[in-house]
């Protein structure tokens, strides 16, 4: 058991290659696709490369299906065990499933329903332990190794590795000039595996790798040459949510990449919510990272022909649903506030009556008369119009000020 390397060393385009052959009839060929509004607003050459359409909804099962794919008949038999929190458990279940071997999954406890729900569906046993990856898969290899199952890592196995460098093969296949492609990096494994591809057959491509800020510890590392821990994480990114730094994936990194950059999460927010509303596109929040590196100039692309790896599109709709409510409100479709009334007959309709002369739509409301803040006589309501814009919310604001409403957004 452990991790599994070609020879003790790198991985190379032959085993990437052989890895192909291995997912070709499994794993779907995802879309490769010319975004014409990301394109244009960008004044360069952009196109998505779509693993949130993939098999299980993420490129893990590339890496997982490689993997399960070279394990001896014994090792079969005995099964496997993963640690995740959630893309690559679902790449693993259903590889497992594929073979017919059992599969044991460790995931975070905070780990969305919708992927916890997705690794059951293919048949594997879900074990919830830990507040972050590094926690469930400290649980996961001491849980391996007692019931002497193989530990497939969903990230520093070589094997695993190289299943994930068939995402390069393919945008080749499809694309011949290309400048840039931006790479999502948690553990690591993507970007090394499509790096090795990409100096293998197109050496001067510029390989810009993408951190989000709330687990940064990759992009620290390779500023400083040395493996650097973080002592938490905290990012919407889950897909990238990774503490530690394996010393080995540091090296493909030092080796391989010419850059990384980190975003925030708001910036994370704004991409999802730009391929949801541009492209009608789902992504999670590791699927992101790269749109929302060249949408907030951390990475010059202006005249360059640039890919973007989606790379998952499994993202908790409660998180999308938080996401859209954000961003119609910083984009002035949506206003939120607390107005102050009298309370008496006909005082909420003289309120609404304001809305309604102007074209806003309520759509939520609330009154309360009973807070410990409020002056005897009056009532609070809180109340979310759609708008159309900034003008628009300027000319409610001038109105509720004519009559003599104290208000505050919120």
């Amino acid at each position: 058991m452990g991790n599994f390397r070609y020879n003790g060393e790198m991985i190379t385009l032959q085993n990437i290659q052989e890895a192909k052959k291995r997912l070709d009839g499994v794993v779907h060929k995802t879309p490769l696709a010319h975004a014409p509004i990301l394109s244009k607003e960008l004044n360069a050459n952009i196109y998505l490369k779509k693993e949130n359409l993939q098999l299980t909804g993420s490129f893990k099962i590339r890496g997982a299906f490689n993997k399960i794919s070279t394990l001896n008949n014994d090792e079969k038999k005995a099964g496997v065990v993963a640690a995740s929190a959630g893309n690559h458990a679902q790449g693993l279940a259903y590889s497992a499933n594929y073979y017919n071997i059992n599969a044991t999954i460790i995931m975070p406890e905070a780990t969305p329903l919708t992927k916890v729900s997705g690794v059951k569906s293919y048949g594997a046993e879900v074990i919830l332990h830990g507040a972050n990856y590094d926690e469930a898969y400290e649980y996961a290899t001491t849980y391996a190794k007692q019931h002497n199952r193989t530990f497939v890592h969903p990230f520093a196995d070589d094997v695993v590795i190289a299943g994930q460098g068939t995402i390069a093969l393919e945008i080749f296949e499809k694309l011949d000039k290309i400048d840039m492609i931006i790479i999502p990096i948690g553990g690591g494994g993507l970007i090394a595996g499509m790096a090795t591809a990409i100096r293998a057959l197109k050496p001067n491509i510029k390989i810009i790798g993408v951190v989000a800020s709330g687990a940064n510890a990759m992009k620290n590392s390779y500023e400083r040459k040395e493996a650097i821990d973080n002592l938490y994480v905290k990012t919407i990114a889950d897909g990238i949510a990774v503490r530690d730094v394996t010393p080995r994936m540091l090296d493909y990194a030092l080796d391989l990449v010419d850059e990384i950059v980190e975003v925030e999460d708001k910036e994370i927010a704004s991409a999802i919510l730009f391929l949801l509303e541009k492209q009608k596109i789902v992504v999670e929040g590791a699927g992101a990272v790269g749109l929302a590196a060249i949408m907030h100039k951390k990475v010059d692309v202006e005249n360059k022909t640039v890919v973007l790896p989606l790379s998952g599109g499994n993202i908790d709709v409660t998180m999308l649903s938080l996401i859209i409510e954000k961003g119609l409100v910083k984009s002035n479709r949506k206003m939120n506030m607390i107005v102050t009334l009298i309370d008496k007959p006909g005082s909420l309709m003289k309120l609404t009556d304001i809305f309604t002369t102007n074209d806003a739509n309520i759509v939520q409301i609330d009154y309360d008369r009973n807070s410990v803040q409020l002056d005897f006589g009056e009532a609070n309501v809180t109340i979310g119009l759609e708008t159309k814009g900034e003008e628009h919310q300027n000319l409610i604001r001038e109105k509720l000020n004519e009559n003599g409403y104290r208000f505050k957004e919120i």
